[in-house]
């Protein structure tokens, strides 16, 4: 029994070290896409910042203060050196005695971005288990077919038409809620909670589909195994079997369904950020690739890019601890 936990250990072990090599260079070649992409975009900053009256001279001296006078190559070293450690550099849109890090303009914001990803999250994913189980007990009646159209309505829509939509009805003819997401650091909690609820309300009518869906099914083909027939042959009911037995072995599919949703709320929030002028990593990008603020944009894609990892390796972990063949890939 040791030598096979040893084993198991080992395997375990040998997988999230295979997957957290895969992690680092997926993001290198991000890495490497984000660089060459921000580099190749038409327009010159210097000269934009300046104006179009500026001398060559004068160009040229900004160029060098910001860097931009070194070849591609080195430029994308440098920047990689240093985001590796945290350091992002210095935001372009404040120079000279101003200067500000990026990461003081970025990390208030991740965390705006984090919070209304973590509230979305309590209330969409126990829903969506929840109407999982309830439409696969309740398959093929009128409650699942109305379930899966209404859901399957709301995914249909963009997010920004869902945004609107719930705008209109909660903000304008019957004003429950702000229709503005602005936040300050000093505001309550509650006040926060509020703030945000018509934004938390549009990302989970968009991703509770794909959970809810997903469980449904994964519960529904796992009822015709023995033993599920075992159970109900010892007169267990059904939503206890289903809870008990058959939701266990479902949840592989089930958490990487839920860890990409988990990922989309973290990098597919710009949208919804922008429509609500929510204070988020999402709006700081947009007004970042507006005002050509390079190192700001780098810093949020790259961000972007290891969550999006790191919660697909959390979801392969999630799904190799739940069932272990999968280390075993044939």
């Amino acid at each position: 029994m040791k030598k096979l936990s040893n084993m198991l250990s080992g395997t375990l072990g040998a997988t999230i070290a295979n997957r957290l090599l895969l992690g680092c260079y997926t993001l290198f070649i991000v890495s490497v896409l984000i660089f060459s992409a921000i580099a190749f975009l038409p327009g010159d900053y210097a000269r934009a910042a300046l104006g179009h009256s500026a001398t060559p001279e004068t160009v040229a001296a900004l160029e060098k203060d910001l860097g931009l006078d070194r070849p591609a190559p080195e430029r994308y070293l440098r920047w990689i050196a240093h985001a590796a450690v945290g350091d992002f550099g210095v935001s372009f849109t404040a120079r000279g005695t101003k200067q500000r890090p990026v990461a003081d303009v970025v990390l208030p914001r991740l965390q705006n971005t984090l919070l209304l990803a973590g509230v979305t999250a309590l209330l969409a994913v126990p829903l969506a288990l929840v109407l999982g189980v309830l439409t696969a007990l309740a398959r093929n009646t009128l409650l699942d077919r109305l379930l899966n159209a209404i859901t399957l309505t709301t995914i249909s829509f963009p997010e920004f038409f869902v945004a609107y939509m719930l705008m209109l009805l909660l903000a304008v003819k019957f004003p429950l809620f702000s229709s503005m997401a602005s936040m300050s650091a000093d505001m309550p909690i509650t006040e926060k909670l509020s703030r945000i609820a018509l934004p938390v309300l549009t990302l989970t009518l968009v991703i509770l589909a794909h959970m809810m869906r997903m469980t449904r099914a994964a519960i529904i083909s796992l009822l015709d195994s023995s033993y599920v027939e075992c159970a109900r042959l010892k007169g267990l009911p059904e939503w206890r079997i289903v809870v008990g037995h058959v939701l266990p072995n479902a949840w592989a599919p089930i958490a990487n369904v839920i860890t990409f949703n988990l990922a989309y709320l973290v990098v597919g929030v710009v949208v919804v950020e922008v429509v609500f002028v929510y204070p988020g990593i999402g709006q700081t990008m947009v007004d970042a690739i507006r005002l050509r603020d390079v190192p700001v944009i780098q810093a949020c894609t790259l961000i972007f890019a290891v969550a999006f990892v790191i919660l697909n390796l959390l979801a392969d972990l999630i799904a190799i601890a739940t069932n272990p063949r999968l280390a075993h890939p044939k």
